[in-house]
């Protein structure tokens, strides 16, 4: 069963009708194809319609959406013979960050990403998409083993951010943040990040530190939640909406501001429409990106990535 989003009612009003109708000919009823077909493409422009103005915040809850492809279906359908790496060799393994080794597309590649889970048993196992101190620890050990043995690391970010809660912070969640954004920015080898669902704050650059970074049509990056800024801003979550407008998250305005270097175009409707053609096309765009930098020794790897990086700070746009 489709999963609508508020602002997507009327589309789910007018899909609900084609299902009654074809439900009433599977049934034997009267042939009703013409009106089907008329219900379709009234349907398919107000789906092309809603989605060519979205606002911040809808593109926040399409980013958000419970059917959109998350990580281990981008490890699924682009890394062969993947095998899973664990633990970070001091306290636990933290099953939101996954990571491992695997073939893209034939190049031997170490893999990095943040899963939020599909259903309730695969959301708390994966504890929302919210990596723990020891999920950051596990990260820096991958990239760094990518780098002792050259291999391109590939990571898929989806996360409202880092857990919070006081335990993490005891076990030194802001210096396990910061030693995997170091090591990002160290590589020796090439780094692509895909921003596939959320980017949220320095749960997200932690593994975002890369040569380049990709970004979905409806996904959105920011250093805080809207939620959250609404509730320091004005202490009323309720106003997420115009704290949406106010961050800037979404693909096209981080593209202008030169904070992402590529934006994957969706499927009308979202990713979650065509899960598995949306992973083909991040799959091509990742292939594109990675093809040049294979060509690049580790120094100029690493001095390009810090320039980047600084090159941010020196516009004033973040």
């Amino acid at each position: 069963m489709r999963h609508f989003l508020d602002f997507e009612k009327p589309i789910a009003e007018l899909e609900g009708q084609i299902e009654e109708l074809r439900r009433t000919t599977d049934a034997g009823g009267i042939d009703v194809a013409d009106e089907i077909g008329k219900l379709r493409d009234k349907a398919e422009k107000l789906l092309a319609s809603t989605y060519a103005k979205l606002t911040p915040w809808q593109k926040a809850q399409v980013a958000r959406h419970p059917d959109r492809p998350k990580c281990l279906a981008y490890i699924a359908g682009l890394i062969e013979d993947f095998t899973p790496l664990a633990g970070d060799r001091a306290f636990a393994d933290d099953q939101a960050m996954v990571g491992g080794l695997g073939r893209f597309r034939g190049q031997p590649v170490m893999v990095l990403g943040i899963e939020k889970g599909s259903d309730t048993e695969s959301r708390i196992k994966h504890n929302f998409g919210s990596p723990r101190p020891e999920g950051y620890r596990k990260a820096r050990r991958l990239i760094e083993l990518a780098g002792r043995f050259n291999l391109p690391i590939l990571s898929f970010v989806d996360t409202a951010g880092a857990f919070p809660g006081v335990e993490a912070e005891a076990r030194g969640q802001a210096e396990a943040i910061a030693r995997s954004i170091e090591a990002g920015l160290d590589a020796p080898v090439p780094f692509i990040a895909t921003i596939i669902g959320e980017g949220g704050s320095g749960g997200a650059i932690a593994i975002a530190a890369a040569d380049r970074v990709l970004m979905l049509e409806h996904s959105i990056y920011s250093v805080i939640s809207p939620e959250g800024c609404a509730s320091i801003l004005w202490r009323d979550a309720g106003q997420a909406a115009t704290a949406a407008e106010a961050l800037r998250l979404t693909a096209e305005d981080l593209k202008k501001l030169n904070l992402v270097d590529t934006v994957v175009p969706e499927p009308m409707g979202g990713a979650h429409r065509e899960p598995t053609g949306m992973v083909e096309k991040v799959g091509d765009r990742i292939e594109a990106c990675l093809t040049p930098l294979l060509a690049l020794d580790g120094a100029t790897l690493r001095a390009r990535r810090r320039e980047k990086f600084l090159e941010m700070g020196r516009t004033g746009l973040v």
